[in-house]
């Protein structure tokens, strides 16, 4: 399942550097969705939209050309909220600049919400 989202990113990541206005995914499951969701809340993508094809799913996402660069984190990394400052440093070019994607018992936050919620969780994903 890990190498669905580290593909499924890819996919985003090459589109985006080739300028592409569109990114079609292929096998998607109910966390790469919850990313993509994610990611469109703020502002990374544009809409997207999910198709049942009868064998696991294609998601079309509208690309704005915003990401830099966006991938998994593997292995996925339990990580307490005293650590993710580290992380941020690991993955993230500067403060302030960027998400990571943390699953929480709470569902999938990023970084800085899990920092004011005082919630640990496992790493999934970068953006910036």
């Amino acid at each position: 399942m890990g190498e669905l989202i580290s593909d499924a990113l890819s996919i985003i990541n090459n589109a985006e550097r080739l300028s592409k206005e569109e990114a079609v995914i292929k096998r998607i499951n109910k966390l790469l969705k919850k990313i993509i969701k994610l990611l469109n809340g703020k502002g990374y993508v544009g809409e997207y939209e999910s198709i049942d094809d009868g064998r696991g799913g294609i998601l079309k996402i509208k690309l704005l050309n915003k990401i830099n660069k966006i991938g998994a984190i593997r292995p996925r990394f339990p990580c307490k909220v005293e650590e993710i400052e580290d992380y941020e440093k690991q993955y993230l070019p500067a403060a302030g600049f960027g998400i990571i994607i943390i699953s929480t018992q709470k569902g999938l936050i990023t970084h800085e919400e899990a920092k004011n919620k005082n919630l640990g969780g496992t790493l999934i994903a970068y953006c910036y």
